[in-house]
């Protein structure tokens, strides 16, 4: 057999150095102008957040070849002796973030950690009580076609039409009435600290297992600046992209006595291989998580969703029939109540659309529109935050949100609007000293976004519905 020469063995591994815009120059084009977009636009969807750099470079390292089905000291493939430590670390790092006695960081999704949790949890038919999803919930806590839903028997606590909170005495009759295995504390929009000690006690009180998804104000949690649902407990749920800030990905908690049922439950239960570069990316994030820095993001976070609520209450904006869920917020997100206004979510969602501030519409509770059009929006703060906003700029921000909703906008409005926008988004430039990943532009230049046009395309349209 004739040894290939040096060229020839290059060239037969060429493709492993190619860069994104030499390969695939569409789909580099798209990162950019999405990079493009997050720079010159101010990201407000409760959801969202900017990862750090470090977090970005672990998930795009060589982790991402490596199989590793199984748990660290106990695979199923040789070779894992490097992720083994990465998962560790992880593992330690989140259980002493949270205080928990156990963690599975396997999970690529809130949705699949909820899944797994469940599943370690109950048999299909029990019954499970969540927020209704019309009134806050998640789809995981109950929806009629989603897994959770077809799997188990639903319950489903709701608001009060009045003042718009969760009614705990409501719970326990419900909790005494369908006796569930499971009652499920967490929310998707919801604006108001639970009370985990009192989810606990009716648990307790019908024999079910209290599991709360923390998903949206994990990141308050860890900084000190929101109640914990880990000591009240049996399962804690959460994804790691929201207010934590990292990769997209899942984690469990629990207390030790659970750990074996949830490592089950996730492999072989519900996963294969673990994605070991977003694992790294959470392991990342979660150290970052301990730093003073990150309490002092958390502290303006909440800061600037105060500042909104406080704002949209204003008597200009309440005359034009703006209103805020429950009067305020305690958390990052703010749910405003257009049903008195001439807006409905879609329309509020696209005039901000317009001015360079992304949101999502929102249905409020007792919604009389269709989940699509909607008579509410849901405004977050973390990405802001994250960008460096403190209140100042929140108070700019929050004034740009009012005027947007208020009678007489227009062209000219918006422009200015925009224009308003455009200097907050130079004063905080998003990664500023370039972005290694970004194909084809590796130098520290920032590009300004295209400006946002009024009317979302057919495709943005199909994808505008409320996130996770």
């Amino acid at each position: 057999m004739t040894a290939a020469i040096p060229d020839q063995r290059a060239a037969r591994s060429a493709v492993l150095s190619e860069q994104l815009h030499d390969a695939d120059p569409e789909v580099s084009a798209a990162i950019e102008a999405e990079l493009a977009r997050q720079r010159g636009t101010l990201e407000m969807i409760a959801s969202e957040n900017f990862a750090p750099l470090a977090v970005m470079q672990a998930q795009g390292s060589v982790l991402t070849n490596k199989y590793a089905e199984g748990y660290p000291g106990r695979r199923y493939y040789g070779g894992c002796e490097h992720v083994d430590i990465v998962e560790r670390l992880a593992i330690d790092r989140v259980k002493e973030l949270f205080g928990a006695e156990a963690a599975n960081v396997q999970p690529h999704s809130g949705a699949q950690a909820n899944a797994a949790a469940m599943a370690a949890l109950l048999e299909p038919g029990d019954t499970i009580l969540g927020l209704d999803l019309a009134h806050g919930g998640h789809l995981t806590h109950g929806m009629r076609i989603n897994f959770s839903g077809r799997l188990y028997t639903v319950a489903a606590y709701q608001v009060g039409e009045d003042h718009h909170r969760i009614d705990m005495e409501r719970v326990r009759e419900l909790a005494r009435e369908h006796r569930p295995k499971l009652i499920v504390a967490g929310w998707s929009a919801y604006p108001r600290h639970l009370d985990f000690a009192a989810f606990r006690a009716v648990a307790d009180e019908v024999g079910a297992y209290l599991m709360v998804d923390m998903a949206h104000f994990a990141g308050l949690v860890a900084a000190g600046l929101h109640p914990s649902p880990v000591p009240h407990a049996h399962v804690v749920t959460t994804t790691t992209h929201k207010t934590l800030g990292g990769p997209r990905g899942g984690v469990i908690l629990s207390t030790r006595e659970l750990a074996k049922k949830i490592n089950s439950a996730v492999f072989p239960g519900q996963q294969g291989g673990p994605l070991e570069h977003v694992i790294a990316a959470k392991a990342v994030a979660f150290g970052m998580a301990a730093r003073p820095e990150f309490a002092e993001r958390q502290r303006r976070t909440l800061e600037g969703a105060s500042i909104l609520a406080a704002r949209l209450l204003a008597e200009d904006t309440r005359a034009a029939g703006v209103s805020v869920l429950t009067g305020g917020t305690d958390v990052h997100l703010v749910l405003v109540d257009l049903r008195d206004s001439d807006l409905d979510g879609q329309q509020a969602e696209d005039r901000l659309h317009q001015v360079g501030i992304t949101v999502n519409r929102n249905a409020v509770p007792f919604d009389p529109r269709p989940p699509m059009v909607s008579s509410g929006v849901r405004i977050g703060t973390p990405a802001l935050a994250a960008r460096g906003f403190g209140a100042e700029e929140f108070h700019e921000v929050a004034d740009i949100i009012a005027t947007a909703f208020l009678p007489g906008f227009d062209e000219q409005v918006s422009a200015a609007l925009r224009k308003r926008v455009q200097v907050l988004a130079d004063r905080f430039p998003l990664y500023p000293g370039g972005f290694p990943a970004a194909p084809g532009r590796p130098s520290s230049a920032t590009p300004s976004a295209p400006r946002p046009s009024a009317t979302p395309s057919a495709a943005q349209s199909a994808t505008q519905e409320a996130d996770a």
